[in-house]
């Protein structure tokens, strides 16, 4: 019922920028939080960001100063502006949205992922 599409990965030395963006669709009445996570190869999915639908957010402390996010309710889209990245950065983002639709309340949504590459 909800579709969330991620775009924006890809290979980046470090130092380097990236922008991750996230749509999501489908038959939503609202969405709460959205938000960030990350996997790296052999380590469990960590969360990276999250915003809230007013606009508070909240980061990993190892990404603080280096990422943020935003979101443009209107297109139901979320944003990670990635700078100065480091090879740790390097993993598969997911996106996530907590959604309401006709048939449930407040869901948990996930993307597929894309992945950041982050190597010289």
């Amino acid at each position: 019922q909800v579709q969330l599409v991620e775009s924006g990965g890809g290979l980046v030395q470090p130092g380097g920028s990236l922008r991750l963006s996230c749509a999501a669709s489908g038959s939503i009445f609202s969405i709460n939080a959205m938000g960030w996570y990350r996997q790296a190869p052999g380590k469990e999915r960590e969360l990276v960001a999250t915003i809230t639908s007013g606009g508070s957010t909240n980061h990993a402390d190892s990404v603080k100063g280096r990422f943020t996010i935003s979101r443009d309710n209107a297109k139901n889209t979320v944003y990670l502006q990635m700078n100065s990245l480091k090879p740790e950065d390097t993993a598969v983002y997911y996106c996530k949205a907590d959604a309401t639709t006709r048939a449930y309340y407040n869901m948990a949504y996930w993307g597929k992922g894309t992945l950041v590459t982050v190597s010289s």
